[in-house]
């Protein structure tokens, strides 16, 4: 009897022992890095939005960081090195100062991190593994290319509401408006720095107004710059002056919807975000690394179309916009 319950519990031992050894080990969670410049600008709220219904699908963690402002390149680098040590697979950046984290960007990828830039490269371009992002040149070629269409040859007196020195970005879209309008240097007669901020935008378009107030044509680099533009202008009783700007969102379209810009760039965060989830899972699960740059689409938003310049009007503006709708 003591034998046959010895044979009886070995064998029931060795049955738990084959069940326990079928079943398979938990797979290790794949956890993916996202960093933006701010938490609050709208831009990078829907890229966060993107990143966590990609994140969802497809089964990884996402952990998310910011700077505290424009411009906080130290909190970036802390958020990356706190991200590499955490475990991280990939990390998606929006990097607040394109040449001043590549030393960070370096160090994480020597530890195996796949690093995608969103949004705008990094100097160089090659220091991430890749880019996806919206072709920032062309989107400022195309308001460039409104703006000259619009005036019909009338004098341009130009002021550029900017970003601030240090990311590309900034610079790219710059460069690109002047080249779509055909600038000359003395059609320029103010530039100054806004922060991507409305108040900074509107402080930059009162010092612009006291250096030159016959200024009539308006270029900013995003559209909350503009608004703080638009807010000088009104307030100095200017009325008549053109306004162009770069991002799309929601706010912005209906800006250009109201008259108070005549034409924006749209771009699509959302996009860039969900296909740098999937460069990171993909390389988190197979192995497969994304390289190079992919372009996310730029579309020119207005309701007073110019003949040669391709443009949708706000309708469909905001049926793509992101922000509060």
């Amino acid at each position: 009897m003591k034998f046959k319950t010895l044979v009886s519990a070995v064998a029931v031992a060795g049955i738990s022992a084959l069940a326990l050894g079928s079943v398979p080990a938990m797979a290790e969670e794949i956890s993916i890095g996202l960093i933006t410049k701010t938490e609050s600008n709208p831009f990078f709220v829907k890229m966060r939005e993107g990143a966590q219904i990609e994140a969802k699908k497809l089964g990884v963690k996402l952990r998310t960081a910011a700077g505290k402002a424009e411009g906080d390149n130290a909190g970036q680098v802390t958020a990356i090195e706190n991200m590499v040590a955490a475990g991280v697979k990939a990390i998606l950046l929006v990097a607040t100062d394109s040449k001043a984290i590549v030393p960070a960007v370096k160090k994480a990828r020597a530890a195996g991190v796949l690093v995608i830039a969103l949004d705008s490269p990094l100097e160089p371009q090659d220091a991430s593994d890749a880019l996806f992002a919206t072709d920032n040149l062309k989107a400022g070629v195309l308001i460039g290319q409104y703006a000259k269409g619009a005036f019909g040859g009338k004098p341009a007196k130009i002021a550029t509401i900017d970003l601030f020195p240090g990311p590309a970005v900034g610079q790219l879209r710059h460069d690109g408006f002047l080249k779509g309008f055909g600038a000359t240097p003395d059609q320029v007669v103010c530039s100054q720095d806004g922060y991507g901020d409305q108040a900074k935008g509107q402080t930059a378009m009162e010092n612009c107004l006291q250096k030159n107030p016959d200024i009539n044509l308006v270029y900013t680099i995003n559209e909350p710059d503009a608004a703080g533009a638009y807010k000088a202008l009104t307030n100095a009783g200017k009325k008549g002056v053109m306004i162009v700007s770069v991002d799309g969102g929601c706010e912005g379209v209906k800006n250009v919807q109201a008259g108070i810009i005549a034409a924006t760039s749209q771009q699509y965060p959302l996009k860039m975000a969900e296909l740098g989830v999937k460069a990171g899972y993909e390389w988190a699960k197979n192995g497969k690394k994304t390289t190079g740059y992919t372009y996310t689409g730029v579309t020119l938003i207005t309701d007073h179309p110019v003949a040669g310049v391709p443009s949708k009007d706000t309708k469909v503006g905001l049926d793509l916009c992101w922000g509060t709708k």
